[in-house]
């Protein structure tokens, strides 16, 4: 049983997404499509569209740009009292469309950010997290550096030991760890080890535990998420998807939610056509927590992240900024025209 959440707090790094127009090169147009976005700044926004109190934990840069960032999460009713303003840089990432033949591509410019070298206890977590129920983290930010993984081991220790629940999405960025002399597996074990639910697959297990797992599908997934519940006994739910990928614009999706007594898959959904697959594992989070917040079933809890996760496939950005109905109408396959 998750306790319905007070203020949700979310911890990560804000970056800019400069996007290549689609059907593009590089620099074939002079511009880029900028958007705002990171990991968990993009559950930050999904739950406030649903009406949760959200608290957006992160650093930017002083002047016009982070001032931007910062706006465009108060657009969307996040609160931002938690953001340092400190010396460095935004990060930046680069996202190549894909095409016929040709698959996406994310290249990473965030090296010595404002939040990349902010210290762990620049962020005061007592007080960030006071009339907090719960916090949100993801892998990316332990993988930017020692700075940032120190950090998110201390949230997620503060969280633990305050009584908060704990989310931790494994955000695999093989690119950002191997940029420093890290071990991932030791460092991802130390913050899921204070986590209450992972969003994470077989292959987030046999990284975590050092084993491979057989068995195909729903047989395989059971087992990794037998073997991580047992491991980390901290944790109740472990949530993943599954994606087909069909054509460039064509997938099918399902979702799963495993826990010790129970587990539930939904049947694959189709979604076409797509217009921006950056994130949507995301949404899909928002969506599943939104569920388990409200005390809704797993079964309804993975169609809510599987229909949320759907909806943000259908929009540019990194943000999924859909209200409560529009995820309720999504989630009972409603596709007409509202009149």
């Amino acid at each position: 049983m998750i306790e319905p959440a007070k203020t949700i707090a979310c911890f990560g790094e804000i970056v800019l997404r400069l996007a290549v127009p689609a059907g593009e090169q590089p620099l074939q147009s002079p511009r880029f499509d900028v958007h705002v976005g990171g990991a968990e700044a993009n559950v930050a926004v999904a739950l406030a569209a649903l009406g949760y109190r959200v608290r957006m934990v992160s650093a930017l840069p002083e002047g016009p740009i982070g001032d931007a960032a910062i706006a465009e999460l108060r657009r969307h009713g996040v609160d931002t009292s938690a953001i340092l303003r400190r010396p460095g840089r935004v990060g930046l990432y680069y996202h190549l469309p894909g095409g016929p033949a040709r698959a996406s591509e994310v290249l990473y410019d965030r090296a010595d950010s404002a939040f990349a070298t902010a210290e762990a206890d620049e962020w005061n977590w007592d007080a960030i997290l006071a009339d907090a129920s719960w916090l949100h983290l993801s892998g990316v930010t332990p993988a930017l550096g020692p700075q940032s993984a120190d950090a998110a081991l201390a949230a997620a220790r503060t969280a633990r030991a305050a009584g908060l629940g704990l989310s931790f999405d494994g955000n695999w960025r093989g690119r950002l760890w191997e940029r420093w002399d890290a071990d991932p597996a030791a460092t991802l074990r130390a913050i899921i080890s204070e986590a209450s639910l992972l969003f994470g697959n077989h292959r987030d297990a046999a990284l975590l535990l050092g084993r491979d797992f057989s068995g195909e599908g729903g047989e395989r997934r059971r087992e990794a998420a037998l073997a991580l519940l047992s491991a980390f006994p901290n944790l109740d739910h472990i949530v993943s998807t599954a994606r087909h990928i069909v054509g460039s614009d064509r997938h099918e999706l399902a979702a799963r939610i495993d826990r010790r007594d129970a587990s539930c898959q939904t049947e694959a959904r189709v979604v076409a056509p797509i217009v921006d697959r950056i994130g949507t594992g995301d949404a899909f989070a928002a969506g599943v927590l939104d569920g388990l917040f409200k005390g809704a079933s797993i079964e309804d809890s993975a169609a809510r992240g599987l229909a949320l996760a759907s909806l943000k496939h259908g929009l540019r950005g990194d943000f999924a900024p859909f209200s409560a109905a529009a995820l309720a109408s999504a989630a009972h396959g409603a596709n007409d025209v509202a009149r």
